[in-house]
């Protein structure tokens, strides 16, 4: 609050309360001076709930004694903690690259919330399904084509060579084996084919991924496929 905020705050205050009121001009100066060097980050009121007036009419219909800043302070903290509370950090639509700018963007974000100017961002189990993606990241994921930029993904291709085998499969316009469950090693759906290492008695010892899906899984899943095309 600006120091004309605080002496509008004073003025409601006296009308509830006129023991507050000073008389003398002395008093009244250092009256503001002081209200206005503890209340200084603390908003009149928001669009979002907050309003100074409300927690000193608070004050006194839960007490017989004269406000002071801290009654005021108080109810501010609170409702500060409690929007943060409520608060789910959004994914920024920063460059995750960009670790200064996600975090910036990330604390701003917080400190809007915290202050009152918007509301807090649910969670996104709980939130409506008419919201749709961020503008922002729904044209950089348009640009890249993917969620994960195609040099982190040629970057993860040695070390997940299944995936990454499907992957140029459906590029080259190949069914997807990992569509369906593989019959001879039974695979789940989008788990790849296995590979099993049999022992001297005849038990299973090992079960290692295979780079590439059993011939039976690809004759299933191209016949799946020409499925939809023949009705």
């Amino acid at each position: 609050m600006d120091r004309r905020e605080i002496a509008a705050l004073l003025a409601y205050i006296g009308r509830l309360d006129p023991r507050s009121i000073r008389i003398d001009e002395g008093e009244a100066r250092d009256q503001l001076a002081q209200w206005h060097e503890l209340l200084g980050d603390v908003p009149m009121a928001t669009s979002h709930g907050w309003d100074a007036r409300v927690a000193a009419r608070q004050h006194y219909r839960a007490s017989p004694y004269q406000i002071q800043p801290a009654d005021v302070v108080r109810p501010w903290e609170s409702y500060r903690r409690n929007r943060l509370a409520l608060h789910s950090d959004p994914t920024p639509s920063a460059d995750p690259d960009d670790q200064p700018a996600w975090t910036a963007e990330l604390v701003s974000t917080r400190r809007a919330v915290a202050a009152g100017i918007a509301q807090p961002a649910q969670a996104r189990a709980i939130t409506s399904s008419q919201e749709g993606i961020n503008p922002r990241l729904q044209a950089r994921l348009d640009q890249i084509g993917s969620c994960i930029p195609p040099a982190a993904r040629a970057a993860l291709a040695p070390f997940r060579p299944a995936l990454a085998a499907r992957e140029a499969a459906v590029a080259q316009g190949l069914p997807d084996a990992l569509s369906v469950r593989c019959e001879w090693c039974l695979a789940p759906v989008g788990e790849p084919c296995r590979r099993r290492r049999i022992g001297p008695n005849d038990g299973v010892r090992a079960i290692t991924p295979r780079t590439t899906p059993h011939p039976g899984r690809l004759d299933l899943a191209a016949q799946q496929a020409q499925q939809p095309a023949l009705a």
